[in-house]
């Protein structure tokens, strides 16, 4: 589908705004590299925010959305409203509200209400529904035991995606170890269940006008915040404000300084399975590393 065919798109904005609606612009946005996403304005000056991709997806819109209300009803961090989901022929597509966004704010804020999100908990680790992150599953089965999800539902799950996507034998025998050895980096360390965005690097982050944080394209579950801290340092994009305003909020245990390769190791694999050999590399030498910890 092209984004810019207003025929194709009307009947997706009428499933939710009703039959009398027109378009007058549709704007090919910038962003992502999984979905198709435009902007549309109506004639009555209205305009919303659009992701389409292949029918078969469909749940991975379904899941976004009811990750983007989770943050809301947080009463934390701002989020878009989704507006409604559904199939169009062979398309699925998200709709959601639009927001003039930008790509710089106010970073203290934006650590201040991460650290708030985060004290919204549950009593399990998981969520309700699986999740995609990229293109990838994630498992979000619900338990208790935090070690035992990290151990199957993360890092157990991604090492074997990426045995059967090449990764080097030795590389994937060291991953086994890890896991069977990740306990100890939990010794004197039990996280709570807290509101996790899930896929928080600096892409999924912009303010709004006013200086307002905006967060978008989550991978909710519940689980350490530690992971949500590790990611926002795996590729940069958040400063020392940031940082600061976090940990006045909510003080991060010593232990993160460790347990931070451990976290981001699950996106790294997965960046491993969806591009390929040179994160395979990054891996290897991120387990290394914990390995020599435990």
């Amino acid at each position: 589908m092209k984004p810019s065919s207003i025929d194709l798109i009307l009947p997706m904005l009428q499933q939710h705004l009703g039959q009398g609606i027109a378009i007058t612009h549709v704007d090919v946005a910038s962003g992502g590299c999984i979905n198709q996403t435009s902007t549309v304005t109506l004639a009555d000056g209205r305009r919303y925010f659009l992701k389409v991709n292949q029918a078969g997806l469909l749940e991975m819109f379904a899941a976004e959305a009811d990750g983007l209300n989770a943050i809301r009803a947080s009463t934390s961090l701002r989020a878009p409203e989704p507006l409604g989901y559904g199939v169009q022929g062979q398309q699925a597509y998200l709709l959601l509200e639009y927001l003039p966004l930008q790509s710089h704010g106010d970073q203290q804020q934006a650590g201040q209400q991460l650290a708030l999100m985060h004290r919204d908990t549950a009593a399990q680790y998981g969520w309700f529904r699986n999740n995609i992150i990229g293109i990838s599953t994630q498992r979000n089965t619900q338990t208790h035991d935090w070690v035992q999800f990290w151990q199957q539902e993360r890092l157990g799950f991604q090492l074997e995606q990426a045995r059967r996507n090449g990764y080097p034998h030795r590389s994937y025998e060291q991953g086994l170890r890890l896991k069977a050895g990740i306990g100890a980096l939990f010794t004197d360390y039990q996280p709570g269940a807290s509101l996790l965005h899930g896929d928080l690097w600096g892409g999924n982050l912009a303010y709004l006008p006013d200086g307002v944080p905006v967060v978008y394209d989550p991978v909710v579950y519940y689980g350490d915040r530690e992971t949500d801290l590790a990611m926002t340092e795996l590729f940069g994009g958040f400063g020392a404000d940031f940082y600061a305003a976090y940990n006045d909020a909510w003080a991060l245990d010593e232990g993160y300084a460790v347990r931070k390769t451990l976290y981001n190791l699950y996106h790294i694999l997965n960046h491993f399975n969806l591009f390929g050999s040179d994160y395979g590399e990054q891996a290897a030498r991120m387990t290394e590393e914990l390995l020599a910890e435990i």
